[in-house]
């Protein structure tokens, strides 16, 4: 879906900028015109509505390679954008504002740069499990501790759950993340089509508790359900970060406008506005702020490079196609 956002001090013709977003519209919206408002640069976003959303973008900027359409690629997360990387779809780019994040926050070579994140959480329900019930570690969803009817999770092919299983297959290895999931299957743990019924499942009390991303889980606090957001493996390796990439398109059509778009959502002010928003719940620098949900708890993240992942998703995916028959 094509919209246009115009900053107010330009005549025509006026610059423009093009970004293809997998951010919510709804989210997102308000970012982009406030970056039109102070640049004066007219913004042509697409949003694409449809569950998809981020590999349908992605197909679509691999579509437009010989005449390329859009100028930044402002992805909710990360592995459709290594995927246009390694497929010679982005423009390396030095924008500010890159140089406070993480080294494994960014690309060494400039491709692409991190901007706010979510992560993976564990959410109960508090009514079915009292808290020494309550599981602590994702191994617990491989154990008796809970009933295992009373345990959700997403397919593991798919968005956030495949990156999390492809994450687990860098940290633990392939036979110790390939057996946790094996424990999963057998066990008869529920499996069902995404993070959002997941939450609604342990928000209706439906299962007792399950793995679900922090937007989703925050979500559910925020409109009064008898929930807890459990952050798990934290006396471990930690969670996974989902962080958003920002990237230039090769051959963006205005790349100047693009590096200025880029630094508009590098800023940390950019940043706290899509938390403060709900998007996302935590900042990508050291020391920066976290979503209200979460109590001011600190997170323990996996320390790992976006691309370990991402070279684990292929292997990780087959394994979960054959072990969940799809």
């Amino acid at each position: 879906m094509l919209g246009t956002f115009s900053g107010c001090r330009q005549r025509n013709p006026r610059p423009e900028v093009v970004v293809y977003t997998s951010v919510d519209q709804v989210n997102a919206e308000p970012v982009l015109k406030e970056f039109a408002r102070r640049s004066g640069i007219l913004v042509r976003p697409v949003f694409d509505v449809e569950a998809s959303k981020t590999t349908g973008l992605a197909n679509r900027i691999a579509a437009e390679k010989a005449r390329p359409q859009a100028d930044v690629f402002w992805n909710n997360e990360f592995v459709q954008t290594l995927r246009l990387k390694s497929e010679r779809l982005l423009a390396p780019s030095q924008p500010r504002g890159r140089e406070p994040l993480p080294a494994h926050l960014r690309d060494p070579d400039g491709y692409w740069y991190a901007s706010g994140a979510r992560f993976r959480v564990i959410l109960a329900n508090t009514k079915r499990l009292k808290p020494g019930e309550r599981p602590q570690k994702l191994e617990d969803f491989a154990t008796d501790k809970v009933p295992a009817k009373d345990l959700a999770i997403a397919m593991p092919l798919f968005g956030t759950s495949a990156a999390q299983a492809a994450a687990l297959y860098a940290t633990l290895g392939e036979e110790k993340a390939r057996g946790l999931y094996t424990r999963l299957r057998d066990r008869g743990v529920r499996v069902v089509d995404g993070n959002a019924v997941v939450r609604d499942l342990v928000s209706q009390g439906s299962v007792a508790a399950g793995w679900t991303d922090s937007d989703d889980a925050c979500g559910a606090i925020e409109r009064g359900a008898d929930v807890e957001i459990i952050l798990p493996d934290q006396d471990a390796g930690g969670t996974l970060m989902i962080p958003a990439t920002v990237a230039e398109v090769a051959g963006a059509p205005h790349p100047k406008e693009a590096l200025a778009l880029m630094e508009f959502l590098l800023e940390p002010a950019t940043e706290k506005m899509l938390i403060d928003s709900g998007f996302f719940q935590m900042s990508v620098r050291e020391g920066g702020p976290t979503q209200a949900c979460l109590g001011g708890r600190p997170v323990r993240t996996m320390h790992i490079s976006l691309p370990e992942i991402g070279a684990r998703l292929e292997t990780s995916r087959r394994d979960m196609s054959a072990l969940f028959n799809r």
